[in-house]
């Protein structure tokens, strides 16, 4: 059975191949599509997190940043209506439908452990001093 995939994910794919390449954009061109959206969230904002507001793993990552003195843009799948569709476009990008999944300066940083692994060997610094 043969698969295509959707415009959607080609895009994903060709932002992902441009990052490994160190061609990335620094901005992404505005869409109504939540790909475009998830785009243009992270690499619009130093610092995105892409979270649920009852998440006990999300809470520990805004408080590791608010502790740091740095203001992600924090989006709340669960208080959105295209919260699964952005779900979806993650899993395609990282390939995690896991929350939350951070972005420091366009770099997917992970999840909680993985940040508090960035934190404590000091990448985290190294990648909010990049851009």
């Amino acid at each position: 059975m043969k698969k295509t995939l959707s415009l959607d994910v080609l895009r994903v794919l060709l932002v992902v191949v441009m990052l490994l390449m160190g061609t990335a954009p620094t901005k992404a061109l505005a869409s109504n599509s939540a790909s475009g959206y998830v785009q243009n969230v992270i690499y619009s904002n130093k610092i995105a997190i892409f979270s649920k507001s009852y998440c006990p793993y999300c809470r520990r990552v805004k408080h590791i940043f608010s502790e740091l003195h740095e203001q992600p843009f924090v989006v709340e799948l669960d208080l959105r209506d295209d919260g699964y569709q952005i779900q979806s476009v993650l899993l395609d990008l990282v390939g995690r439908r896991t929350v939350p999944q951070i972005f420091v300066n366009g770099k997917h940083i992970g999840g909680s452990d993985d940040l508090q692994v960035a934190v404590q060997n000091g990448q985290l610094q190294n990648f909010l001093s990049s851009r």
